[in-house]
């Protein structure tokens, strides 16, 4: 396959990716969406927190456990100056790493 210079849209994707393998787009499409539910059920409220698609990236949840609001700490931006920094609630937060199949592409 010979290098895209712009960045293909879903409709472009899938009609693509129909050529590609001389399936129907219809099907494409199927296979992404039940691709999509998969990695949500992975990723999703009770899922195992991680998914891995095979040779090119995996993906995980990391769960960041909330700050509690901090009082007189130094301003980096202005020398001298004190400021409060406010509570953040604990999140979550998706991280994405490439592997091996993926970084050799590029």
């Amino acid at each position: 396959m010979k290098a895209i210079k712009d960045p293909l849209n879903k409709t472009q994707l899938l009609n693509t990716l129909a050529e590609e393998t001389k399936l129907p787009r219809k099907d494409v499409a199927s296979v992404l969406e039940s691709l999509s539910e998969v990695m949500g059920a992975h990723l999703g409220m009770r899922g195992a927190g991680k998914f891995t698609l095979p040779g090119l990236m995996k993906i995980t949840v990391v769960k960041k456990p909330k700050q509690a609001a901090r009082k007189g700490v130094p301003n980096p931006f202005r020398p001298g100056e004190l400021m409060d920094i406010a509570a953040k609630p604990a999140s979550k937060r998706v991280k994405v790493v490439p592997l091996k199949a993926l970084k050799d592409m590029v």
